[in-house]
Order: C-alpha cells, then sequence, then structure tokens
C-alpha cells in the first residue's frame, strides 16, 4: 500500500482530480498505544494512496493528534464528515495514549454530526495487538515470505510484565486464540503451550496438524529488547516491530463489514491491567521473590 509522508506532498500532484484516487472507504486510523504515535488516512484497499504521519507518542500525542489529523484530512482533500469510521487502537497499552487515541476519536466522530453528519461518524476500536500481528503478517508477505501459521503479539507492559495475544492465519483473515492478558516474561513459555498446543490440536483452519504449533510460530512486538531471554535458542528470529496506523486501515474494511462499529460514546479503552504503577511494598514483594527464585528450582 503507497504511503504518503508528510514532508511528500507533492507525490500526490500525479493524480489530476482533486482528491487522490480512493477505491470506495474513507477510514483515519490513530494508533497511540506505544510511545510512538502513528495517524494514517485512506480506504485500506491495497493500491490505493494513504497520507500517514508517524511521531513521538505518549505524553506528545495530546498535543500533536489533532493538528495531524486536520493536516491529513487537508492533504486528502476529504472534510472530516465523508469519513466512513474513525478507527483506533483500544489497548492493551500506555494508559495516556490509550485515553487520547479514544478520546479524540469520539470527539471527531461527534464533531462531524456537528458538520452535518447525521448521527456523527461510526467508531470503530480495533485491539492493539491485533494490529501488531496484522503488522507482522504485513511485513513477511511484503518480504516475500509465507505468512507465519500463528503469531504471537507481544508488547512490553512494563513493570515486569508483558502484553501477550495468540492469533492464527487463516483465509478471512487472523483468529484469535488467545486474547490479550499480562503475562510474566518467566511464564509466557508455559501459557504458549497451552494455548498453541490445545489450538492445535482442535484443528486451525489451515494448520499443519503435524506441526509443532509452538514452534511454527512468529513471536513479534517490541519486548525482545527489554527481556533477551524469551527468544534465547528459538529456530525462528523474532519481529521487531510496534502497532500501527497502516494495520489498524488494512483491518478497518473487514471489521466494519462484520458489524465491529459502534457509537463514539460506546467506545472505550482495553486496559488489560487495573493500574499503572506498583506500591512500594509491592515492589519489594516482587523483589525479594525474584531474589528466592533459583533457590525455589534448586
Amino acid at each position: 500500500m503507497p504511503a504518503v509522508a508528510d514532508n511528500d506532498r507533492m507525490s500526490l500532484t500525479s493524480d489530476p482530480s482533486p482528491v487522490a484516487r480512493c477505491s470506495g472507504q474513507r477510514f483515519l486510523a490513530i494508533e497511540s498505544s506505544t510511545d510512538t504515535l502513528s495517524i494514517a488516512l485512506g480506504s485500506g484497499a491495497e493500491g490505493d494512496t494513504t497520507w500517514s504521519h508517524t511521531g513521538p507518542g505518549a505524553a506528545q500525542a495530546s498535543i500533536s493528534l489533532l493538528p495531524q489529523v486536520r493536516d491529513l484530512l487537508d492533504q486528502a482533500g476529504w472534510p472530516l464528515q465523508t469519513l466512513d469510521a474513525v478507527v483506533f487502537a483500544r489497548g492493551p497499552g500506555s494508559f495516556t495514549g490509550l485515553r487520547t487515541a479514544c478520546a479524540v476519536a469520539q470527539g471527531l466522530a461527534y464533531g462531524a454530526q456537528a458538520l452535518g453528519r447525521a448521527g456523527g461518524l461510526p467508531v470503530l476500536p480495533v485491539d492493539t495487538l491485533l494490529a501488531l500481528a496484522d503488522e507482522a503478517r504485513f511485513n513477511v508477505h511484503q518480504a516475500g515470505g509465507t505468512p507465519p501459521q500463528y503469531i504471537v503479539a507481544l508488547l512490553d507492559a512494563r513493570m515486569s510484565e508483558l502484553y501477550v495475544a495468540v492469533y492464527s492465519n487463516h483465509p478471512e483473515g487472523l483468529q484469535e486464540i488467545a486474547p490479550a492478558r499480562l503475562c510474566a516474561p518467566q511464564d509466557l513459555d508455559a501459557h504458549l503451550f497451552t494455548c498453541l498446543e490445545s489450538s492445535n490440536r482442535m484443528g486451525v483452519p489451515g494448520a499443519d496438524p503435524t506441526a509443532p504449533a509452538i514452534s511454527a510460530a512468529l513471536w513479534a512486538g517490541n519486548a525482545f529488547a527489554a527481556y533477551p531471554e524469551l527468544v534465547a535458542g528459538r529456530s525462528m528470529a523474532p519481529l521487531t516491530l510496534l502497532p500501527t496506523a497502516a494495520a489498524l486501515l488494512r483491518l478497518a474494511p473487514g471489521l466494519l463489514a462484520k458489524g465491529a462499529a459502534v457509537a463514539a460514546q460506546d467506545a472505550l479503552p482495553l486496559y488489560v491491567r487495573d493500574k499503572v504503577a506498583q506500591t512500594t511494598a509491592e515492589r519489594e514483594q516482587r523483589r525479594v521473590a525474584a531474589s528466592f527464585a533459583p533457590l525455589a528450582g534448586a
């Protein structure tokens, strides 16, 4: 899918029409669940023009997000009220980033109503780890490889934990095997073994039932630098990736067709973790537990 960088507006002038080509639907996608802000505008269809922006996320997202959205809409020549939906990554991820994306998506949806769009814009909340898994599949395909049978999406949740979800590849798209959850790095193998091996026994469409599912899984995300022990001894190299707004765009047409859109007031973040910091006592308890862990296996 061709992307148009923020500083590459001249590439749009090759289209003689006042609005660059689009196969039909129009989506605005917002991804701010990590320290990177990603915005994309387009149809989600392969070959269509995409307008995009990538920049600092976290606290910076609340400052730059709306101005960048306005800029992309201006570049495309698309009035806000002509969009088919606003798509945002609902989590898990940074609490600040999730709240920012959700609030802006809701505000834009309501804003379209003030501009004459009856009922406002539909909102598509998409799991962050699904967007990450789709980005992994897309990268493998773009590199000329065969998309993997299973994708394990991993994000660093900090506080010595991971966000993890497991997906299977299937002709109709990614299918969730295990939903997003928090997992300690040392518990990841056991969790994945349970998810993947049981899934393999049940028979996932397109899967090779003779292949060990856990060895056929591609791990993708941003947790590998923080937790190098995750990939020690693995035969398949992980993909270091972040979820992107481009992935949200690719997912949007199918999700909209399946009825996944909600009204603005019903769009909510998915936190998974119910708090952002440990108390001093909790940190000390974790430190003591970790110091005794080697003795437990002795």
